[in-house]
């Protein structure tokens, strides 16, 4: 079975060094637009915070990702932060760490090593959860071929997500990418549409 690794959502979780407060966030996101909802929900929570840092990970082949070190300098926030994410092999993850300064100053080192602990730490403290790797699927028919589609959704293995009933009916469903080539044999035997959608 096809699968990729991502983690549960956590927030405020506490790393304090030399008075300054980096509180950690964990998301699982599944594209960008729920990653700028996230850093905006952050903003408004903690608008007083002096820098909100973060990077993500997202895609099944890993190779979309992104660091912000939101003002602190250059490297020492965000390449830390995907650091962490990636030293425990998951993806679809968002890491943001919000600092409120303390007064003291902690040097290029010192906040490398602040933001690898509170991403370290956040990291640590949620869980990492198994997800397949599905793909999707339209079907197409006419109306009084209902029971044909729902025959070969049963025997290919594939599931129903989602279904419009109208003179022309469309149906939505996911399978196993191993099952697909079985889901396309059976849909064309029938002459029923069958359009690839999307993998995730």
């Amino acid at each position: 079975m096809s699968v990729y690794y991502t983690i549960e959502n956590i927030e405020n979780i506490l790393y304090k060094d030399k008075a300054s407060k980096f509180i950690g966030f964990a998301y699982s996101v599944k594209d960008e637009n729920e990653i700028k909802h996230y850093l905006q929900q952050l903003r408004n929570v903690h608008p007083k915070a002096t820098h909100h840092c973060y990077a993500y990970r997202l895609g099944l082949d890993k190779n979309t990702y992104r660091m912000n070190d939101d003002g602190e300098p250059n490297g020492t926030a965000g390449k830390p932060i995907l650091g962490q994410i990636d030293s425990i092999g998951v993806t679809n993850c968002l890491v943001v760490i919000v600092r409120y300064f303390g007064g003291t100053k902690l040097g290029v080192s010192g906040l490398i090593a602040a933001y690898k602990e509170s991403s370290k730490l956040v990291l640590s403290e949620t869980k990492i959860i198994e997800q397949r790797i599905l793909n999707y699927y339209k079907l197409q028919s006419a109306y009084e071929n209902l029971n044909i589609v729902y025959r070969i959704i049963q025997q290919s293995g594939a599931h129903l997500v989602e279904q419009h009933i109208d003179t022309t009916s469309s149906f939505v469903v996911t399978i196993a990418p191993e099952q697909t080539i079985k889901l396309e044999q059976i849909a064309t035997e029938a002459q029923l549409k069958c359009t690839f959608i999307e993998t995730k």
